[in-house]
Parts: structure tokens; C-alpha cells; sequence
């Protein structure tokens, strides 16, 4: 690793580094070893910047919630547009085709980990709980313009279509849903609370 390279570019080559590990093997197979081993670096480069591997992997995790404003973004610039339902349904698998899946495991195969999370996210699982934010946003502002009914409860709607959401994609190593399985998961949770003009 050079000299004289920023701490930020070289978080951001571990953490790229970490998703690729995590994406490609599994949660099982993230080490610092393979953290570094793929960072092209030295072992000792990650321990320069993180006291431990547990509290390299609790910043991996909430950097890669952070990710999601951009999708945030996406959802927004959707709002009163197309169909309620359409826009879930496309903007899902692109949520769950990131690093999302990869971390709910991660956080749940390592006990430290979760541990240090509960210091700075006391609920829910980062990524999955940011995307339910997301979706109760968006429910609500298509609520404000009729899209949605008055009366539904966008607070519950959101987890359960993160849910519904999450046991379609869970399966990383296997086929991926279809378009038409999303879009019937979206109409299954929201069908309900949709008042988009047919």
C-alpha cells in the first residue's frame, strides 16, 4: 500500500473489497485475510484503521446502508408517477441485487458484530430497516397525492413488503425471482392500499 494515501480511499478499497469477498463466497468466507488478499494490501493495513475486524465489519455495514440514498433518491423522483405498484416493483430488485441480502446473513453469523451494531442502530437490521424508511416514505408521499389510500398504514406496509421482499431474494446462490413474481409479491402486500387509476 502506499504511503501518504488517504484514510478514506482506503476504507473505501476495503470496504469495496469486503463486498466482493461477501457477494462472491458468503459471510462465512469474509476474513481480513480475504478482505486484504482482495484490497490487494497488507494484513496489517486494516488493523492501521479499525481496532478489530468485528468493528471494520460494523463500518462495512453501515457505510453500505448509507449506500442506499441514491435508491432513496430513485424512489422519490418516482412519486406520482407510472403505478405505485410498477415502481416497487422495479425498485426492489435493484435493493435486493446489492449488497442487502449479503449483509442480513453477515449480521447474523457473527455475534460481535450484531453486538456492536446495537451501540449505533438499536433496532431492526441496518440496510433492511433503511429500505423499510424508504418504502414508508414513498408509500406516504403517494398517500398525500391519492395514490394510496388515506386510511392505509404505509408504517406497516413498508416491513412487510421488505419482508415478503427478502424471502424472494434470499437465496443468493440460486435463480434470481421473476419480474412477474415481484410485481405479484408487491400486489399481494399493497394490492390492498393502491389507488392508482387502472
Amino acid at each position: 500500500m502506499p504511503t501518504g494515501v488517504a484514510i478514506r480511499d482506503v476504507r473505501e478499497q476495503l470496504f469495496g473489497a469486503a463486498e466482493r469477498v461477501l457477494l462472491r463466497a458468503g459471510p462465512s468466507a469474509l476474513t481480513s485475510r480475504a478482505v486484504t488478499e482482495e484490497a490487494g494490501c497488507a494484513k496489517g493495513v486494516l488493523h492501521r484503521h479499525f481496532t478489530d475486524f468485528d468493528a471494520f465489519l460494523a463500518e462495512f455495514v453501515l457505510d453500505r446502508a448509507r449506500l442506499l440514498d441514491a435508491g432513496a433518491a430513485d424512489l422519490r423522483e418516482r412519486v406520482g408517477t407510472g403505478t405505485v405498484v410498477d415502481n416497487l416493483a422495479e425498485f426492489l430488485p435493484a435493493l435486493f441485487g446489492s449488497v442487502a441480502v449479503a449483509v442480513v446473513p453477515l449480521i447474523t453469523f457473527r455475534d460481535e458484530l450484531r453486538a456492536r451494531l446495537r451501540r449505533t442502530w438499536p433496532a431492526g437490521v441496518p440496510v433492511l430497516t433503511e429500505a423499510v424508511g424508504m418504502i414508508a416514505a414513498y408509500l406516504t408521499a403517494e398517500r398525500d397525492l391519492g395514490r394510496i389510500a388515506a386510511d392505509a398504514d404505509v408504517d406497516g406496509l413498508a416491513p412487510a413488503l421488505i419482508g415478503a421482499a427478502h424471502l424472494l431474494f434470499a437465496d443468493r446462490t440460486g435463480t434470481a425471482p421473476t419480474a412477474q413474481a415481484v410485481r405479484r409479491t408487491v400486489v399481494t402486500v399493497i394490492g390492498g392500499a393502491v389507488r392508482d387509476p387502472r
